[in-house]
């Protein structure tokens, strides 16, 4: 695991030799924190252009010199910096073997060079399993390639000056900004967007000139001059998600179960490898508790686990993730915190994601990280499992209404969305409260006041892309509070607003793969855990596992109103139902206390008049507005002004 940079530019004498190598070093040493170990730079001069590659390493696999980076191929063509894990890489040096390739190391590094040049790129890449961001040189046809894997697990920004002649490109903002003649002008359309998301959804990026390369995409670029080329796919979420739908599962339910265990107990043993110690992250909840499960069945020696807790009872999973460890028999380290400790976290996250994010689960992600580094160099993860099995109440519950909601005419409709936000969350959190002694478990509910309000403000939007759209947000109307901005539509409205898929739990899950799961889920674990040069695999997210949950039907993954059914009949061989079968709590902070605790102060300074107006993006009034009735009890709010404190943390930290 590692950080990589680089520059492709047409400048002048300023820009190459030396000064070229000077600046692609001092974006590097901006991601020292993704690899400590060892760093690298490679320059080179191409007809017209001059290409810089940079390099922090994280050693993980082959630990030795020989494993260093930049890295050439044999012949010298191809010269590359790699981010991330090739987890299939013996069986590719096997192949490769007979085919006549030598090898002087054991890294996953050399494989994929020594494939390049046996396949090419193009024809290379889709053999690839595991998670990884390529920059690649090739001096032949003096072409840089820029690749992402397929779920978008590792991050890669690509930077084109608006005056041409210049791009660069980094794992993290931080790098590019580092670069030479950087334009930090923010996307104000990419602004609203995170405030209604809490992310900057792909391929947009905070900065006008900054694009995310998109998962399963590969950009290959000749000319800086030019605009940047449309980045081409070799995989995606939504055509694995048509095959699959096309090619359903016809053996029977024990059939499945046996093909999923095969594929998870793969996707596990592949990713054991390590010359370094390796542990996992374990919440106790079905996804992290299933990977521990089949490391206990794959490894060979004892399995460490971590696990954070709080001393706040309805966001701690301690006491289930003990109760798991325990069974499984592994090395078991606990962490209890408390309210402090967290907090202590927040100044530090404007540094840590340094794109403005805020899904508050960033703070024990980060946290139980630091935890797994003091003992392990690499974590498995158990993400993914909601967003491929249905996990999510919004999968369930949400569908549902959505489906009485789009019976009801219109103005109906709307009319009763709005009696309902009329009662305040602690009103219906009062009424719930008279009622939950006898309503049955399948009716329980976590802050029933908070559910409650995002229910009247579902059923007042007009079609079912937006109803759903209004699940996911934190704001219904982002664009009111950034100066000049508009609201456009996304991959999630495309996709909610399809024909195909016809099913609609279909078209919100593939929604969520293609968005949430890469720019949300999988961007906080990689800052996260790189913050402290963790690397983290996730297993439940191997490519063959997504496309095989793509033919599963749907009573397979929710059944009796639970997410999840056949990946738990997984997990229930090798654990008991009565260990893990409970309500879903998420994995996260309480964040409204905070704010109207030990973050007021911070936050009132953050939100004053004066501090909105110096960022010059955002509308003072409606925030203003929503931190009084945040104030005066209305907790809906508490994450939609989470959002905005985190942009303008973000923005005090990076403005300079």
């Amino acid at each position: 695991m590692c950080g990589i940079t680089g520059i492709l530019t047409t400048g002048g004498e300023a820009a190459r030799g030396e000064a070229l190598r000077a600046a692609v070093e001092r974006m590097t040493t901006t991601l020292t924190h993704r690899g400590p170990d060892d760093a690298g730079t490679w320059t080179a001069e191409a007809g017209a252009s001059a290409v810089g590659l940079g390099f922090r390493r994280l050693a993980i696999i082959d630990l030795s010199p020989l494993g260093h980076q930049p890295m050439s191929s044999a012949t010298g063509r191809f010269t590359m910096v790699f981010n991330g894990e090739v987890y299939n890489f013996q069986s590719l040096r096997r192949e490769l073997s007979l085919s006549g390739a030598r090898f002087r190391g054991g890294s996953d590094s050399e494989v994929i060079l020594a494939a390049f040049e046996r396949w090419g790129v193009e024809a290379a890449v889709p053999r690839f399993v595991g998670m990884f961001a390529i920059a690649v040189w090739d001096g032949e046809r003096r072409a840089l390639h820029l690749i992402r894997d397929r779920l978008g697990k590792k991050p890669l920004f690509v930077f084109r000056h608006p005056r041409g002649g210049l791009l660069t490109f980094g794992s993290e903002l931080k790098a590019l900004r580092a670069g030479p003649d950087f334009d930090a002008a923010i996307d104000t359309a990419a602004l609203s967007a995170y405030l209604r998301y809490l992310y900057v959804p792909a391929p947009h990026c905070i900065y006008r000139h900054v694009r995310k390369l998109r998962p399963g995409h590969i950009l290959t670029v000749t000319d800086p001059d030019q605009p940047l080329p449309e980045s081409q796919p070799y995989w995606s979420v939504e055509t694995a998600a048509a095959r699959g739908l096309a090619d359903p599962f016809t053996g029977s339910v024990e059939d499945a179960t046996d093909q999923l265990e095969r594929l998870l107990l793969e996707a596990v043993e592949l990713r054991l490898q390590s010359d370094v110690p390796l542990g996992a992250l374990l919440s106790g909840g079905i996804d992290s508790s299933t990977v521990v499960a089949l490391m206990r069945a794959r490894a060979s020696g004892a399995v460490k686990t971590f696990t954070i807790s709080f001393d706040v009872p309805e966001h701690d999973e301690a006491r289930h993730a003990a109760a798991v460890a325990r069974h499984l028999g592994t090395d078991h380290t606990e962490l209890r915190l408390n309210g402090a400790d967290a907090l202590a976290v927040v100044p530090q996250l404007p540094v840590m994601f340094d794109e403005p994010f805020a899904d508050p689960s960033q703070i024990p992600t980060f946290l139980v990280s630091r935890l797994a580094r003091q003992e392990v160099t690499v974590a498995l993860s158990g993400d993914g499992g909601d967003e491929l099995f249905a996990g999510y109440n919004r999968y369930t519950a949400g569908r549902r209404l959505l489906r009485l909601a789009m019976q009801l005419p219109g103005p109906a409709r709307r009319a009763l969305g709005a009696a309902i936000t009329h009662v305040s969350p602690a009103g219906w959190d009062r009424a719930y409260a008279a009622v939950a002694g006898v309503l049955p478990r399948r009716l329980k509910l976590r802050l029933p006041g908070a559910k409650a309000a995002k229910f009247g403000r579902f059923l007042a939007a007009d079609s079912e892309a937006l109803m759903y759209r209004s699940l996911v947000s934190a704001w219904d109307t982002p664009a009111a509070l950034v100066n000049g901005a508009t609201d456009a539509p996304g991959d999630l409205e495309r996709i909610l607003g399809a024909s195909s898929p016809a099913d609609l739990l279909a078209r919100m899950m593939l929604a969520d793969q293609v968005t949430y799961l890469a720019d949300d889920l999988l961007a906080k674990v990689d800052r996260a855990s790189m913050a402290v040069s963790l690397e983290a695999r996730v297993p439940l997210l191997d490519h063959r596992v997504v496309e095989f949950s793509w033919r599963l039907p749907e009573a397979w993954k929710i059944r009796n109103g639970q997410g999840k059914w056949l990946l738990r009949q997984v997990l229930y061989r090798h654990v008991p139902e009565s260990l893990v079968d409970r309500p879903k709590m998420g994995f996260s902070v309480p964040i409204e206390a905070w704010l109207r605790g030990p973050l007021r102060v911070w936050a009132e300074d953050l939100l004053s008049e004066s501090s909105l107006a110096g960022t010059e993006t955002l509308q003072s009034g409606p925030i203003r507005v929503a931190w009084g009735r945040f104030l005066n009890g209305d907790r809906r709010l508490a994450l939609g002004l989470w959002g905005v404190l985190m942009y303008r943390s973000w923005h005090e930290r990076w403005s300079i």
